[in-house]
């Protein structure tokens, strides 16, 4: 290896170490590797319609022995929002903790319930400060927060370098671009609700090489009518997988 590859190996590694410094091109490196962190998470997808929002991820157990129970990948946030992570599980914790928090908050202090927009932007703000904080280091997750806002549904994405987006359709973590290009190749402007619950299972399978299970998928809905998270049950999740054939081996 000549001295001129050697001094540009130690200056990468002197940004990789360096959180809150810019190397000479503008990258941090520590944020894109804390996306590629939630690239190896497994899938989340959410789909928003006009009558509410869907959340579905991806909790197969890795082993037999664990309580499916204790895979948590949705969680609520308020009566009317939820999010489902990608990631590390630790850090998407954290951030639900937060998220909590600034809801209860705004209903404590103003006596009327947080908008979606205005927590992922808390979230998003949060999630920025760990970008250009020494000896710290950012969120290895990306979070989906879904809800319903003035009667309107609202979904956006978190990013771990404190970017929020807005969507119609999108899938964070493992196999992320299958299951967009699916999304983007079958989603329509007036989905029902039933709809949007099977178009994002769909997306869901896209990002699975074994087929889907009931015990193996987590979903919520946030309907507009009732403004509600709703947790969708294995019943009525096994008949959507069953009617659009995205079945695999269950191994109960």
């Amino acid at each position: 290896m000549n001295t001129v590859t050697m001094q540009g190996n130690h200056e990468q590694q002197a940004y990789d170490r360096g959180i809150t410094i810019f190397s000479p091109d503008g990258r941090l490196y520590q944020v894109e590797y804390a996306r590629e962190a939630v690239k190896r998470g497994s899938a989340s997808v959410g789909v928003r319609t006009p009558e509410g929002v869907v959340l579905a991820a991806d909790r197969r157990a890795r082993s037999p022995l664990i309580e499916q129970e204790s895979i948590e990948k949705i969680h609520g946030v308020d009566d009317h929002i939820a999010l489902a992570s990608a990631g590390h599980v630790a850090d998407a914790r954290k951030l639900i903790d937060f998220a909590r928090r600034r809801a209860q908050i705004d209903n404590l202090r103003y006596d009327e319930s947080i908008g979606v927009e205005t927590l992922t932007k808390a979230v998003t703000d949060h999630i920025q400060e760990y970008t250009q904080t020494g000896g710290a280091r950012p969120f290895g997750v990306a979070l989906l927060i879904g809800g319903v806002e003035d009667g309107e549904p609202r979904l956006f994405e978190t990013d771990p370098s404190g970017t929020p987006y807005e969507w119609q359709a999108t899938a964070v973590g493992g196999g992320r671009e299958d299951s967009q290009s699916h999304l983007e190749d079958n989603y329509e402007d007036d989905l029902t609700l039933e709809e949007g619950i099977g178009l994002a299972l769909e997306a869901l399978a896209e990002a699975s090489e074994d087929g889907l299970t009931a015990s193996g998928v987590e979903m919520t809905t946030v309907p507009v009518e009732s403004a509600q998270v709703e947790a969708v049950d294995e019943a009525t999740l096994a008949e959507h997988i069953d009617d659009r054939d995205l079945g695999g081996d269950d191994d109960e």
